[in-house]
Order: C-alpha cells, then structure tokens, then sequence
C-alpha cells in the first residue's frame, strides 16, 4: 500500500520539488535583455483560450525545445510566459519587442498579481494603426513599476515559421538597432532598384529578353524582402490587408518564374527548339498560372507557401546537369550559374534550418536568405555582363563580315583596288560636288605590251605585274582626292578631284605617261609596260558619271588607234604622245 500511495502524492510532490521560476529582473545597467532563456511555452490546440485560462496553468508553462528564438513550423496557437520585475524605477520604459515581422497575431498581457494591467493585439494581419508603436515589427511600451512581480504573456499564432526573438530593451538601445535595419533594408532595396532600372534600360536598348527576365527576378525578390522584413506594411501599404496576405508570395511567385526564364536564356540562349529552354518556359507558365490563382484567391497563402516550397529548387535542379557540362567545356556562364546556386542553397539551407528551428536566431540566420539572394543577383548582373560581351563580340563578328563582304562586292580582289561599284560610288560623290572651278577628271587606262608578258611568262607573272602596276599608280596620284580603280584585266580608271583648271588634269596625265617610263623589276626579269590613257572632265565634258566614263573610253580607245602610250581627252582632243 505504500507504493501506491507513492504513486497518488508523487505528482503533488513532485511539483512542490520543482523550483518556482525565478523572475527576470531588469536593471537599467543592461539596458537590453534577451528573454528567450527565461521564457517557458505551452501550446494551445484549440487556438481559442484566453488569458485568464492561461494565468490558471502558469505551472503546466515548460521550457522551449529546440534552438534558441524558434519554435519551427506549427499550426497551433503558442503561449510564452515571462515573470518579470524591475530593481529600480527605470529612467526609460522598457520596451518589449519581436523582431520578425510576419507573424500574423501576436497578443501580448502583462499581468500583477492575475490581473491583466496592459495589453496589445498586434500581428502583421491585424490593422498597423492599432500597434502601440508603429514600427516595422511587433513591438509595446511596458509600465513596469519597481518592486512589483509581474507575469509577461504572449500568445503567437501564425501560418508559418513561427520565429519569436523576444528582446527587452530600453528606447535609447532599441531606436538606433530599428534604424540600422532600416538604413540596411533600405540600402539593399536601393541597389534592387537600381538593378532593376539599369536591366530595363538594356532590355530596351539592347532588346535582349534576358535582361527583362533578370528585372523581373529582382523585382520579385526585393518584394519578398520588402514583405519579410516589415518595410511594406511599415511604409508602402500600412493598413492594406489584401497586400499583406498576398505581397510576399506573390513577389515570390515572380522570383521564381523570372529564375525559370532568366536561367532557361542564360544557358540555352535563343535556341527556340531546346528542350531544355521549352522546359524551363513549361515551369514560368506554371508559376504565372500559380500566381493567378493566389491573386485572385482560387488559392490561400499555405498552398502558394507550400508551391514555393516544393518547386524553388527546381530552376537551379533543372539547369545542373546542363551547366555542369558547360563548365566542363569552358563556359565562364555557365560557371557563374554554379557559384550563384551554390551561394543560394547554403542560405536556403539555414533558412530552412531557423524556419523549423534547427539553427539559432541570429542577425545572420534570419537575413542568410536577403544575403544569399544579393549574392545572387550580384552573380547574375554577371551573366548579363558576359552575354553583353558576347552580344558585342557577334556584331562586331557581323561588322566584320558586313566589310569583308562590301570588301568582296566594291574591291578588285587581287590588286586591293576599288572595283567599278567602288569608282561608282566614289565618283557620284565627287560629282555632285563638282563646279567650274572644282574640276573633277576620269582617266581611263589601258596597259600598252601586256598581253605579250602575259604570254611568255604566264598568269602568276602577269598577276605580280597588275599588283606592281597598282602600286605605281596610287604613288603617282594626291592621296586625299584621286581614286585609282581596276575595272579588270589591264583596265584602270583614276578619278582626281577638286582641280582648279583643266590643265592640272593634262598635267597629271602626263605625270602618269611618264611614271611608266621606268621598268617594272620583278625577281630577275625586268619588263617594260606603256599606258594609253583617255580623259574626260566634269562638269566641262559631261556631268553624269555614265556619260563621263564613256567618253574616257571613248578617248583611250582613239589613243590605242593613233599609236598608244599618249593622252588624249575625250574624241575632239588632241593626242599628246610622250
């Protein structure tokens, strides 16, 4: 019978053993306190019981499992439990704050001796003119008087992580610590906008999709930032319920469509019959239709929450193999990818591991996932500079190609000469320009004993002639202003213009005449070529360039009847032999 009667007063003795939890006193020498190890916890699945039923279960109150300011994912309601006092009327309030902004209700009581002295209702889906101060996270003032023993008592509910860093700490502490996340979310939200701007810029410049995809992905990463950490409801859309249920996952549903696009271009390029890009547009479609159905509420938040969950991986899963390959061959693209999905899964997996409360709250385990995510987009920006050196290096590969083949249409491709397309060019120019004391003259010249040479020492010689020839003419000739053209065969044409008078035209024919005097030396050989050169000048014998040259032919041809090597202009000139 004695062990029986153990067994009916062993629960009363044993909590009469279990020491009563001893009260955080707070003393203006540390004027900021973490609360988290001196609280306990008591769950409530119903979600629905009060204040008053709680202060009757203060003793059932245990200490938290898990890491330090988590509880991980819950659907129930959770009640923390606090004692507290103050040794001394403090010279500021203490300020009681949670710094994690997207828990939907938090209500918080403190109570004296069981009854309830003060009380808030706060929570990101309750209205933001209702907190007791109007910061970005839930946050109330304490009327703590000294030598009074109070119980704090704080009920969380919400969809998600439920992530409860409680912080005790004076106004001249925790003002400067709210402003430094703000200057910090509000640099990182600068530089996503900057990001965003620039890459819109280029898309409409440079009409390159992949800089659109890449300001998508950033808008909606900088949204979810702007979501989680409490700067919407704080400054963009304070009291906007619809925005506060939808704004988080919506911008997610975004990122994750624009990481679908963004990565299908960046590895596949433009190759519309890929695969793996056809793929990968599958995925932004599902995304886009996914986020259709939140916005217009076909869906709740948990099932877009548990969409994202489940697919948020998937670009960079899909993209793996392909970019692994890519790297393997050398593609600096490809090897940016690696290191930007590398930078993502390590701050998704201490996110994860602080969501179900595996890792410890901290400044870095809270924002791993904003510091992975620029990280990213800092690596993207990458991409998008190798693609803009890649799209610069393909024109100026089509530049090249464009002038090689204007080269091959309006250049004599063995002398390196302008061909006819290229004199006509030139001379439409030069002509419209032309005036009675702005004289522009058309030679015409035929080689005098090639065909002979030609002959006896065979094409290669004749070829290494025609060069040679080339060569002297452009030496004979005003650099700036004369053109000297290979209509084929042993035909030149020489435009000069800009002559005052027509005898400077006669003057420079005859310089041409008397430059082929001089042999041509070529290895061993020595040969002698004369010229027969015909002329015509504009706008004296004719302003159209047709009409021009065909009186220059006209001439050369009257020259090689009358003898050869001589210039002649036009059929009524005469013939001045050298």
């Amino acid at each position: 019978m004695a062990w029986l009667a153990l067994a009916l007063l062993w629960p009363v003795l044993s909590a009469a053993a279990t020491p009563a939890t001893q009260p955080l006193v707070l003393v203006d020498q540390q004027p900021s306190v973490n609360a988290w190890p001196h609280v306990r916890m008591l769950p409530d699945a119903s979600r629905h019981l009060g204040v008053q039923h709680m202060l009757a279960r203060l003793p059932e109150f245990t200490p938290p499992t898990g890491a330090e300011g988590t509880l991980g994912v819950r659907q129930d309601a959770v009640w923390l439990h606090l004692p507290l006092s103050v040794a001394q009327a403090p010279a500021h309030p203490w300020i009681l704050s949670i710094d994690y902004p997207v828990l939907n209700e938090v209500d918080v009581y403190l109570t004296e001796n069981g009854a309830v002295v003060q009380q808030a209702l706060m929570g990101n889906l309750r209205p933001f003119s209702d907190r007791p101060l109007r910061g970005r996270t839930p946050s109330m003032m304490l009327n703590l008087q000294p030598g009074q023993q109070y119980d704090l008592l704080v009920r969380v509910r919400t969809g998600g992580a439920m992530i409860v860093p409680l912080v005790l700490s004076k106004a001249p502490v925790l003002l400067p610590q709210a402003l430094r996340e703000q200057m910090l979310q509000g640099l990182l939200a600068g530089l996503a906008l900057c990001l965003v701007v620039y890459s819109l810029n280029q898309w409409v410049s440079q009409r390159e999709k992949l800089f659109l995809f890449y300001a998508l992905l950033v808008t909606g990463s900088a949204g979810f930032s702007i979501q989680f950490f409490g700067i919407g409801s704080q400054f963009l859309w304070s009291d906007n319920h619809w925005m506060e249920v939808h704004a988080a996952s919506a911008a997610g549903l975004l990122a994750l469509a624009a990481s679908f696009l963004f990565m299908g271009h960046a590895l596949a390029g433009d190759q519309a019959r890929s695969r793996f890009l056809a793929l990968m547009h599958g995925g932004a479609t599902l995304c886009g239709l996914v986020g259709i159905a939140f916005l217009t509420d076909l869906i709740d938040t948990r099932q877009a929450t548990a969409f994202l969950s489940l697919f948020g991986p998937l670009p960079s899963l899909l993209s793996l193999p392909l970019a692994i390959k890519r790297v393997r061959q050398g593609d600096t693209v490809s090897a940016t990818l690696l290191a930007a999905w590398l930078a993502y899964f390590v701050a998704a997996a201490v996110m994860v591991g602080l969501v179900q409360g595996w890792a410890p709250l901290s400044f870095w385990t809270l924002h791993s996932f904003q510091i992975g995510a620029t990280v990213d987009m800092l690596l993207f920006l990458r991409v998008l500079a190798l693609r803009t050196d890649a799209l610069r290096a393909a024109t100026d590969d089509a530049l090249r190609e464009r002038d090689a083949m204007r080269a091959l249409a309006y250049t004599d491709a063995l002398t390196g000469l302008p061909n006819r397309r290229g004199l006509q060019l030139a001379l439409n120019s030069a002509i419209s320009l032309c005036a009675p004391n702005r004289l522009v003259a058309v030679y015409l010249l035929d080689l005098d004993g090639f065909k002979p040479i030609n002959d006896l020492h065979g094409h290669d010689v004749g070829d290494d002639l025609l060069v040679a020839v080339s060569h002297r003419l452009q030496d004979h000739v005003r650099r700036k202003t004369d053109v000297v053209a290979r209509l084929g065969g042993d035909e030149f044409i020489i435009m000069a213009a800009d002559l005052l008078r027509a005898e400077q035209a006669e003057d420079l024919g005859n310089a041409l005449l008397h430059a082929f005097r001089e042999p041509f030396v070529m290895s061993h050989l020595q040969m002698h070529v004369g010229l027969t050169i015909g002329y015509a000048l504009a706008p004296i014998d004719a302003a159209e360039p047709r009409e021009l040259i065909r009186l220059a032919d006209a001439a050369m041809y009257k020259g090689k009847q009358s003898g050869k090597h001589c210039l002649i202009r036009n059929d009524a000139s005469m013939a001045l032999t050298a």
